[in-house]
């Protein structure tokens, strides 16, 4: 089972940076298309007005969609942004306690969310939800990422959660400190 999730989160990670570099080639494309417009304009004396339609629409469902697929893997590197002033003082047995109500809470926040995400992608598909823009899509499409970025970082912080319960620390511990120094 460990090896499941473990992969689980990985692939969740390397899902994040294809879209990114998915978002890359999109912009670069359209880079691209820009200056051969700019450079027939500088010859013909009119652009030919080249784009990708609704690039800004795809560069930005890229953009939720690596966000999200991106949460579970950067939890479990120790990646995220935590403030360990005041679990740094505390006892070992107090400290665990505390990781554990922090983990409750995220838990139970995100399992809310995927939840709500779940029910909001249902109502989209029940009433036939389009994107705005030059190129419409089912709103569906783009709302499926977030939801599974959801689903997957809501296992990672039930992961976590039972790991603290049974006395371990949690995986991302110490793993975020040393980044800079590495």
């Amino acid at each position: 089972m460990r090896r499941l999730l473990d992969a689980l989160y990985l692939y969740s990670g390397v899902i994040a940076a294809l879209f990114i570099m998915a978002i890359v080639a999109v912009v670069f494309a359209q880079v691209c298309l820009n200056l051969t417009d700019k450079i027939y304009s500088a010859f013909a004396g009119r652009a030919i007005g080249l784009t990708i339609p609704s690039y800004s629409d795809f560069t930005g469902f890229f953009l939720a969609a690596a966000s999200f697929f991106a949460l579970a893997y950067t939890l479990r590197s120790g990646g995220h942004i935590r403030v360990t002033l005041i679990t740094g003082l505390m006892p070992p047995r107090m400290r665990s306690i505390f990781e554990a109500l922090a983990l409750f809470v995220g838990l139970a926040m995100a399992g809310y969310a995927t939840f709500y995400m779940f029910d909001l992608i249902h109502e989209t598909v029940e009433f036939g939800d389009m994107t705005s823009g030059i190129v419409s899509i089912p709103l569906w499409i783009p709302q499926m990422p977030v939801l599974v970025g959801l689903a997957i970082l809501t296992i990672a912080l039930a992961d976590e959660f039972i790991l603290v319960l049974r006395g371990k620390s949690p995986t991302y511990e110490g793993r975020g400190e040393n980044l800079l120094s590495e």
